[in-house]
This record gives C-alpha cells, structure tokens and sequence, in this order.
C-alpha cells in the first residue's frame, strides 16, 4: 500500500447542527486573544468583522455565556468562560488526533 495517512477534524454542535466551536472559531478565538482585538482577528483571518462578530455571538449564544469581552480602553480579550472553552477544546483535538492515529495504526501498518 502507498503512503497514506489520516486526516480528521472535530468539531462541537448543538442538538440543531449549529456549530458552537470548531477549527474557524478556535482560531478566532486565539487571534482575539493574541491580538486583543476583534477587527484584528477578521483581518487576519480575511474575514469580515461582522463574520467574526457573528461567530463569537453563535458561540456565546449557544452557551448561554460571554466568551469574548470587549472594552473601549483594553480591546478585546477571551472571558475565563472562553479561555476554558479554548483550552477544553484544544485538549479535545489532540486526544483525538492520538487515539485515532493509534486505531488508524493497528488497522492500516
């Protein structure tokens, strides 16, 4: 058999199929804490601020709890509700990623 290996993605969603984070948001979320800023965040990711906007209010929605808190004088920066989304969903990925290489592993090599 020819190099081949897996490639998987998570995501988590609400009862409906909305999205409440996934790899679009994760990003988000560490550019808005990277860079203190929304509009930053859009920018570098080549989105609108209202897409970004939107995403963070369907999060926040979704969960009933501010995840970003945004300040005229201090920016924009993760509440401790989104820093332990962030992280949760960060540890979440990469469990993932190992087990699924370990059962890719024992049924392809």
């Amino acid at each position: 058999m020819q190099s081949v290996r897996l490639k998987s993605r998570q995501w988590l969603e609400d009862t409906q199929g909305n999205i409440i984070i996934g790899e679009g948001r994760q990003r988000i979320f560490e550019l808005v804490e990277q860079t203190g800023s929304i509009n930053q965040a859009a920018k570098l990711m080549k989105m609108s601020y209202r897409g970004v906007w939107g995403k963070i209010k369907a999060t926040e929605e979704h969960l009933k709890k501010k995840v970003v808190i945004t300040e005229r004088r201090h920016g924009s920066r993760l509440t401790e509700d989104g820093k332990r989304l962030l992280t949760n969903y960060t540890r979440l990925k990469k469990d993932c990623q190992e087990e699924d290489e370990k059962i890719f592993n024992k049924i392809f090599k």
